[in-house]
């Protein structure tokens, strides 16, 4: 259970982890799962998942991340084909209104064009 996740946590990252959890499930009504032994949060797929990170920080990424715009550029791609990212080091620091930019955008793609995973011949 994604709560008994957050709870084991310590310091910015369990506060980090609790905001951003009750905007994702609260506010959106995202389903949240533990998958690769971290959060991912759910609408028709995947939508995005918080891992923990060195320093005391949280990465919240959007799994379909290449295929929103992107625009308030919040995410990262950290070399990734497909998550973008962006990490928080405090609740503080969290820029809201991009995030919830971000999010909406990821769901009403998760919403309105199924995800399909294309496996690329070697």
């Amino acid at each position: 259970m994604v709560e008994d996740y957050i709870y084991q946590l310590e310091g910015q990252q369990k506060k980090i982890m609790q905001f951003l959890h009750e905007i994702l499930t609260n506010e959106y009504g995202l389903e949240s799962k533990i998958r690769f032994r971290i959060p991912f949060y759910y609408g028709n797929t995947w939508i995005c998942y918080l891992n923990t990170r060195k320093h005391d920080r949280v990465d919240f990424a959007i799994v379909r991340g290449r295929e929103i715009s992107n625009g308030n550029g919040l995410l990262e791609s950290r070399d990734r084909k497909m998550v973008l990212s962006a990490e928080f080091s405090s609740v503080k620091e969290i820029p809201i209104d991009l995030l919830r930019e971000v999010l909406e955008e990821a769901i009403f793609l998760d919403e309105t064009k199924p995800y399909t995973f294309k496996k690329t011949k070697k």
